[in-house]
């Protein structure tokens, strides 16, 4: 199992937080996602999953991977 980190801009709140996990958990291979909405950091572990699917998630969520 890997863990990668990832920094998101714009999320300021709860449903951002929400948002953010729920469409990052969806992919294959992920099993977890820890979101830091201060610092902006996504923390994704599992295996399986790219750099790339991750960028789409988080644009699909409505956000940036910076």
């Amino acid at each position: 199992m890997s863990e990668r980190t990832y920094t998101v801009q714009g999320m300021t709140c709860g449903h951002c937080k929400a948002s953010v996990t729920e469409e990052i958990g969806e992919l294959s291979g992920v099993t977890g996602v820890d979101v830091d909405l201060q610092s902006g950091r996504v923390v994704v572990s599992g295996e399986g999953f790219t750099d790339d699917e991750i960028r789409k998630a988080v644009e699909e969520a409505g956000y940036q991977v910076v």
